[in-house]
């Protein structure tokens, strides 16, 4: 304001000191100096308008907006998705009553096979009761991880009220252990054996349908000293077991004073049994030796030695030649000995006794030795085959007909899982499709026996049944258990897993990095329900990251 009065001043002195034309230039000399008094420094001046922005920036600018928005929205979705499963799953709803008039329909057991089953029965159509020594079921192929501690006891473990809390009708689960089945007085008695007992430990109860599936118990062939000294990979606590036996192998290696050949012998761990199982505990082991071992026990870890061995030729029979071939290269580059054509013959306290291919005889120190060989009939099966032994005469476990049926009833017991010795191996894959096809078919009984009770309603009032003859007929027209083979996995250490698989009847066999990707990737979804795949996916990022858990509890 002070620098317009100044020039304004100027200007009066300018006319009064150039009239007329003068006045004119002056006026001209006088906007001159305006225009530079508007250049001198800490003269306002207005701001020139800013370039308009790049059309590449603009819609740049736009995609990140877009990205973002879908972002945030997937991410709300998908917790607000991932709450009202997990709060559905933790707060079951009503369920209907026992209902005198349904049929009684006893399961005993809590594997893939009887799991399988519950999950795909409808249980309003029957009084279901469970009777099972566990209350949860245990998801059985990544047991070697458990034993290792790459995943925790519990991320593999579901209770089975989780599954049953959720049918249509309430289903009474017992954890009991079965003692004996009575096929002609359709009875079961079974007894409590866990630490805390009431005043009843012990109860007999009728049924009308059984659906056994009890599994079945380890092989031991009679081979001395297996049951005392080995260690078994069967049941949760077996894995918990393990651990436990490992981890004191290793710290008493490192006792002061031991000696050198002691110290070897502490450290040898031997898995018998060239099985999916046995190759996955020492694959399991190799990456416990790798990955943490090395780091925390330096002086221990390279004298840390494990050894497979197998009676027969080869190991994996089930999988294709590429991929045993495979397994094998991938164990010698790991520094796993695989003994092939070699029988256990007598298992110590500090030694193995082994036949080898020759048929010498050699005893082997060890530290810890695994026992992952075979299934036999348990104690509860070996007494009811024994009272049908017109119809019961394999040993290896109830023989059953096409619709799962066990020979020698009147239909109404039906076996499923390694209990039985049908035509499939004794895997999970075989036990779960045979759970879903006998819910199938328990849904069809009850259709059955519905269009019964009508047909007789319909008669007694003097109606046509022909319509429901028809249907009836039909429902009467069950079809046989067929089972689909969906394929092969294991795990074989390093990161590195195999699969033979079969799509459209075509076979893939394939082995690798890629491929234990896939191995992850299939059990996590094949898990229980979301609780465990959480737990397994969480396990496996934390030791990523952190490492096992050395601590021996």
């Amino acid at each position: 304001m002070s620098t317009f009065l100044r020039a304004q001043a100027t200007a009066s002195q300018l006319f009064t000191r150039y009239p007329n034309r003068q006045f004119a230039l002056a006026v001209r000399q006088f906007h001159v100096s305006r225009r530079s008094l508007s250049t001198l420094p800490n003269t306002p001046t207005s701001p020139s308008p800013s370039p308009p922005p790049r059309p590449e920036f603009s819609r740049w600018c736009h995609t990140l907006q877009f990205i973002g928005r879908v972002t945030l929205i997937t991410i709300v979705t998908t917790g607000g998705v991932f709450y009202y499963i997990t709060q559905k799953d933790r707060h079951p709803g009503q369920q209907l009553p026992h209902d005198p008039s349904k049929k009684n329909l006893v399961v005993v057991g809590s594997g893939w096979g009887s799991t399988a089953f519950l999950k795909n029965l409808d249980t309003s159509d029957y009084n279901v009761t469970v009777i099972s020594p566990h209350n949860f079921f245990l998801f059985t192929p990544l047991l070697p991880s458990v034993a290792v501690g790459t995943l925790a006891t519990n991320s593999i473990l579901q209770p089975i009220r989780y599954l049953t809390r959720h049918k249509n009708r309430k289903v009474t689960v017992i954890e009991a252990e079965a003692k004996s089945v009575d096929p002609i007085a359709k009875t079961i008695t079974f007894a409590d054996e866990t630490e805390v007992q009431g005043e009843v430990s012990s109860t007999t109860i009728p049924f009308d349908y059984l659906v056994y599936a009890v599994g079945a118990q380890t092989q031991t062939f009679g081979i001395p000293g297996v049951k005392e000294h080995a260690s078994f990979m069967k049941e949760i606590q077996d894995a918990e077991k393990f651990k436990r036996r490992f981890m004191d192998c290793v710290e008493s290696a490192g006792f002061p004073g031991q000696s050198e050949e002691e110290i070897n012998r502490l450290l040898h761990m031997v898995v018998v049994g060239g099985g999916p199982t046995g190759i996955e505990v020492s694959g399991e082991l190799h990456d416990f030796l790798e990955d943490d071992l090395k780091s925390w026990y330096p002086e221990l870890s390279s004298k840390i030695k494990i050894t497979l061995i197998e009676a027969l030729p080869s190991v994996l029979p089930m999988f294709s030649r590429e991929l045993i071939d495979y397994t094998v290269s991938t164990f010698k580059e790991s520094k796993i000995d695989i003994l092939t054509g070699t029988m256990v013959k007598e298992i110590k306290e500090k030694s193995i006794v082994l036949q080898m291919p020759d048929k010498s005889i050699k005893e082997v120190p060890v530290g810890l030795v695994v026992w992952a060989g075979g299934n036999k009939a348990r104690d509860v099966s070996v007494n009811l085959m024994s009272r049908l032994p017109d119809a019961q005469k394999n040993k290896r476990g109830i023989t059953v007909d096409d619709h799962l049926r066990m020979a020698g009833t009147d239909g109404s017991i039906f076996a499923l899982g390694d209990c039985t010795s049908s035509q499939y191996a004794p895997t999970a894959q075989v036990a779960s499709q045979q759970g879903a096809y006998l819910a199938r078919m328990f849904r069809q009984f009850a259709k059955r026996d519905a269009l019964l009770e009508q047909i007789s309603a319909a008669r007694h009032e003097g109606k046509s049944t022909e319509s429901l003859e028809k249907q009836f007929t039909k429902a009467e027209n069950l079809r046989p258990f067929h089972y689909s083979h969906q394929g092969s996995l294991a795990y074989i250490g390093s990161e590195k897993a195999i699969a033979d698989l079969e799509f459209f009847h075509h076979k893939f066999a394939s082995g690798g990095v890629a491929t234990f990707l896939f191995w992850r990737s299939a059990y996590l979804s094949t898990l229980f329900s979301l609780r465990n795949r959480v737990l397994v996916a969480t396990d496996w990022l934390k030791v990523k990251l952190f490492g096992r858990d050395l601590v021996r509890d």
